[in-house]
């Protein structure tokens, strides 16, 4: 089959996990009571507050009690769009202020040029929100990575774990679900991507390697796909 685009996860795909887990969410866990106490009469930011109330079933945005909410649900690890937008305000201010660069995988950065050099599309497709991905690859140890990418989707098109999402992103990106490629270390996900019908590959990271009978074809490095 034919490869016109390439849609890839980040955690565990280009970016180490440590990265988001060990410093992402800890300094937004640190900075979040602070930013949100300072922003919540921001229209953006209060409209985020509101959604989060909406989500908690809450009937009143009370910042004080929505703070406390919102960091629970970072040690939940929960997908909540209002969070990771949230999220992504406070690393922007990480990433301006040189607290931190974002990593990602030595082959990473040659490879995707590699594929865009030869006409493929690449785009990004996490549960972190839009902007927090610009961020990510914008202010990666290799520097800004964001010229390779024509475009970005977060949980605002779908879960990454229902095949209704890929098609929804194989209509905006303009091609067949056929025609495109996901990556991801996530089982579940690439089985969504292939139920919309869409090519998959499991990128397993981990000192394991690939599993013996994987149940995507599999590859431990970005430059080891054949496309």
């Amino acid at each position: 089959m034919s490869v016109r685009a390439i849609l890839t996860d980040i955690e565990g795909t280009t970016s180490s996990i440590t990265f988001v887990h060990d410093v992402l969410f800890p300094y937004a866990r640190e900075h979040l009571p602070g930013f949100v106490r300072e922003h919540a009469g921001s229209p953006e930011v209060q409209a985020l507050l509101e959604d989060t109330a909406t989500l908690a079933q809450r009937r009143e945005a009370d910042p004080e009690a929505l703070i406390g909410i919102l960091l629970g649900w970072i040690d939940e690890d929960r997908k909540a769009t209002p969070l990771k937008a949230l999220q992504g305000m406070i690393w922007a201010h990480g990433y301006s202020s040189g607290a931190y660069r974002a990593h990602v995988y030595a082959e990473v950065p040659d490879q995707l040029r590699r594929w865009k050099d030869a006409g493929i599309g690449l785009y990004v497709y996490s549960s972190g929100s839009i902007p927090a991905q610009k961020l990510m690859f914008g202010h990666t140890v290799a520097g800004d990575l964001t010229p390779l990418f024509s475009g970005y989707f977060d949980t605002r098109t779908g879960a990454k774990r229902e095949s209704a999402a890929y098609v929804r992103i194989a209509s905006e990106i303009g091609q067949q679900p056929a025609d495109i490629l996901f990556l991801s270390d996530v089982v579940a996900e690439l089985d969504a991507a292939r139920a919309s019908g869409m090519q998959t590959t499991l990128v397993c990271r981990g000192p394991q390697g690939c599993p013996a009978d994987p149940p995507h074809p599999c590859v431990t490095r970005f430059d080891q796909i054949r496309v």
